[in-house]
């Protein structure tokens, strides 16, 4: 089979040489493009006469799924598959594959570093150095003792629950099934209204689908306590992030940190989060450390693998 990857993955290309030699000691042709397009027409070319393609974040539209007519299995790079024209891939039965699990640990370690900057002020702290200043008006606030919601709890949710739990919070939890693994912990499932008017902070990790875009939207958010802060690491269009700006700038809650957005950054300047109050932005880099580049990659070809032997790993629902 022809096997191609479209996009680096964030590690070394030893690394991608020494993880494909197993692909060629199978007999199967590997291409490796160290370069990323987002070109429809380059896409398909690269994706031409391939068996196999394998993808990170970049976006792969229906348009070339169905240009790519060799095409078998589909191999992404992340957790979430919403940048990848999946009626096309079911279609015409092309299996897709992600690398669920890879991020669990940076994505949770980024809420719980962004709901310690909220809380402590390390945004306004570091610019009253600067400027000569004092602690004067920066009191901050802890984590423990608060009452953490929890949108969400599959993998990454859970991870973010646990965290939560050892800095001494309690956790509830919302989600559309319940979890035996979360119920042992002592974390308490309780309605979405609930915990949106509940909780001191909510931190959002579902995926981004039909049944979950826009779901946190300005009836929502006006449930939330005004002394709530709110966090998205999760996926942009899952919230009215002009909703959410209103409500920073009407201090309807105290504030708010956003890694992911509608669009991928650059954000165009008129961006309402740009503008609103007590906001912390992140350009989309909650899954991105170095370990988790090297776990994302293993994962990747090893989903190849196992797809190369008829025995897929990581399959997706279409």
């Amino acid at each position: 089979m022809n096997i191609s990857l479209l996009e680096p993955l964030g590690v070394s290309e030893d690394m991608i040489e020494a993880l494909a030699r197993p692909i060629r000691e199978m007999g199967h042709n590997f291409t490796y493009y160290d370069n990323k397009t987002t070109d429809i027409s380059e896409l398909i070319k690269r994706s031409s006469a391939q068996d196999v393609v394998m993808i990170a974040n970049n976006k792969y539209p229906a348009e070339v799924v169905n240009a790519s007519e060799d095409l078998k299995m589909l191999a992404v790079a992340f957790t979430g598959i919403d940048h990848v024209g999946l009626s096309a891939c079911k279609e015409r039965g092309v299996m897709v594959c992600n690398c669920a699990g890879y991020s669990d640990i940076c994505v949770s370690e980024q809420v719980i570093g962004m709901a310690i900057s909220l809380y402590r002020c390390f945004s306004a702290c570091d610019d009253s150095v600067r400027r000569g200043g004092t602690s004067y008006g920066l009191t901050g606030q802890e984590i423990r003792g608060k009452r953490v919601g929890i949108i969400g709890c599959g993998h990454i949710g859970l991870m973010t629950a646990r965290l939560f739990l050892a800095f001494g919070a309690t956790v509830v939890a919302y989600a559309r099934h319940e979890r035996d693994e979360v119920k042992a912990l002592g974390i308490k499932y309780v309605s979405l209204d609930e915990l949106l008017s509940t909780s001191d902070i909510i931190s959002l990790h579902t995926p981004n689908n039909a049944s979950t875009k826009g779901m946190i939207g300005k009836n929502e958010i006006a449930k939330m306590k005004k002394s709530a802060i709110f966090i998205n690491c999760a996926r942009g269009p899952i919230v009215d992030n002009a909703a959410l700006a209103d409500a920073l700038n009407e201090e309807k809650i105290a504030a708010a940190a956003i890694d992911v957005f509608d669009t991928e950054p650059p954000l165009d300047a008129d961006y309402p989060l740009l503008n609103a109050k007590n906001t912390l932005l992140t350009p989309h880099v909650a899954f991105l450390t170095k370990e988790a580049m090297v776990r994302r990659a293993e994962i990747e070809f090893d989903n190849v693998v196992a797809f190369l032997k008829g025995k897929p790993e990581n399959v997706c629902t279409l």
